[in-house]
């Protein structure tokens, strides 16, 4: 058990070590040759320097993710239907195999309407029924699997989560707390977690639409999603001050037109959307009607909570 003075000392110390990411927008990150280059994906190495302190071995971080996996499948609603499920199976292996991901990526449906999309150590990633169902084309579903690869990839959730444990006396567990404790993306970080957090979402950005693009897919994809689905998303935050994981709409558009324009060779074509795409929405629409989310209570909070 480390006591409160030893737990001060390494809150401290994680403090000390982020303090360069607040100031961090994407005009200002550098990115070294490797990362700029689209040909050594694959055989590079993405993680920040100040992040691999934190990072356990692979099998540590595919454990992690398993029991937390377990945890959504006893408490979650989710769609266990197999050609959705192998839909979605093997358009993130192909986005897997172009990407900087040294693990499997397991893509896991959840039967609610909000709109989200989530990952997790050891390469999981949790996408919503409402989501997908706003979706419009193969590329932005591959966009959204490409920046949930990236995460993996720059092994964010597991950095975040350590991070963020080091700063509460107690750590959160899956079993007594919500078991997107520490890879949430419906509850708003902390003022001092929201610079950190929005440089990992400009990362995973980044590298995410260099994987699309070498999957084989439009880019433009990428920037149709965030368009559409984050321009009017309404922002999160208590006692009146709005904090979010991601970074203005805005911001993450000009970066993302800005790296295309830097890294990503011109080419004559690339995939917009599959008739495969169309067959998956097709069938998730009739998944939602034969299974109808139910009413449930919910509990308002208080203005003062808002």
């Amino acid at each position: 058990m480390v006591n409160r003075t030893t737990h001060v000392v390494l809150v401290l110390l994680t403090f000390a070590a982020t303090l360069p990411l607040f100031a961090s927008r994407a005009s200002s990150i550098r990115r070294s040759k490797s990362d700029r280059d689209i040909n050594a994906i694959g055989h590079r190495d993405i993680v920040r320097a100040q992040d691999r302190k934190f990072i356990g071995s692979s099998a540590m971080e595919q454990e992690r993710g398993a029991a937390w996996a377990a945890v959504v499948e006893r408490s979650t609603k989710l769609i266990d239907d197999p050609a959705l499920k192998g839909y979605l199976a093997e358009l993130a292996q192909d986005l897997a195999r172009n990407s900087d991901a040294q693990m499997p990526i397991t893509v896991i449906l959840i039967d609610n309407d909000e709109v989200e999309a989530c990952t997790s150590p050891g390469g999981y990633q949790y996408v919503t029924r409402g989501l997908l169902l706003q979706l419009e084309s193969e590329g932005e579903l591959a966009a959204v699997l490409a920046h949930g690869i990236a995460h993996t990839a720059l092994h964010t959730p597991s950095v975040k989560g350590i991070r963020q444990g080091l700063m509460q006396v107690v750590v959160p567990s899956p079993a007594k707390d919500s078991v997107f404790t520490w890879f949430t993306c419906t509850t708003p970080p902390s003022r001092m977690w929201e610079a950190i957090s929005q440089v990992y979402e400009f990362d995973a950005d980044y590298f995410g639409a260099q994987y699309l693009y070498k999957a084989g897919y439009d880019p433009d994809g990428y920037v149709r999603f965030v368009e559409r689905m984050w321009a009017g998303k309404p922002q999160s935050g208590n006692g009146g001050v709005t904090i979010s994981y991601f970074p203005a709409p805005s911001e993450r558009l000009r970066a993302l037109r800005s790296e295309f324009a830097d890294i990503l060779p011109q080419r004559s074509e690339g995939t917009l959307s599959t008739s495969a795409f169309e067959q998956f929405k097709e069938r998730l629409h009739k998944w939602q009607t034969q299974h109808p989310e139910p009413h449930r209570p919910f509990l308002r909070r208080a203005d003062t909570d808002q």
